[in-house]
């Protein structure tokens, strides 16, 4: 199958059981039907489970922010349980 975005051949990885079509040049990802399902389905079991969520708050260092802590701190993106499947 082609990139719709650059004609370039998708790759496929199977990430916990979903295979997910992703294109190695634009970095676009790209589900089939049901999968967008799965992952949203494995997301909401995974945070279900307390003790989960607590390794969450610990693995992906997750703090409380002020509202001045912008101003000193150039913004970085929160990891989570679902960067674990879009790790491309």
């Amino acid at each position: 199958m082609k990139c719709p975005t650059c004609q370039t051949t998708l790759l496929i990885a199977d990430k916990k059981g979903v295979e997910i079509d992703y294109c190695p040049d634009c970095r676009g990802i790209w589900l089939d039907r049901g999968e967008l399902e799965k992952i949203l389905e494995r997301s909401a079991e995974h945070l279900s489970n307390r003790s989960n969520y607590e390794s969450d708050y610990k693995k992906y260092d997750y703090k409380e922010q002020h509202s001045d802590y912008h101003k000193g701190h150039p913004h970085k993106k929160k990891k989570s349980f679902l960067d674990d499947i879009f790790d491309f």
